[in-house]
């Protein structure tokens, strides 16, 4: 299930998918605190915060987002340390 942003704007534009952070989680094949982890070293963060139990809050994150950032990670093996050396 995803969610949208409400109010839905006038102009007519297609709105934001919005993921809980249990669906970015369930995207990436990770925990959700591997998760929650794993978007803050990309530097994604919450669109929108929602009431959840307990007087805590919920995050929200641009589907969009969280696709380009896990689409532009290096492939396995990669090493992002070893640099060419400059000219």
């Amino acid at each position: 299930m995803s969610l949208v942003a409400a109010p839905a704007p006038e102009d007519g534009t297609p709105q934001e998918e919005l993921w809980t952070t249990q669906q970015v989680a369930d995207h990436l094949g990770i925990t959700r605190d591997a998760a929650r982890k794993q978007l803050s070293r990309w530097g994604i963060t919450a669109a929108y915060r929602y009431p959840e139990e307990r007087n805590l809050y919920g995050s929200l994150f641009l589907a969009s987002k969280v696709r380009t950032a896990h689409a532009s990670r290096p492939g396995k093996g990669a090493r992002t340390d070893l640099r060419a050396p400059e000219k």
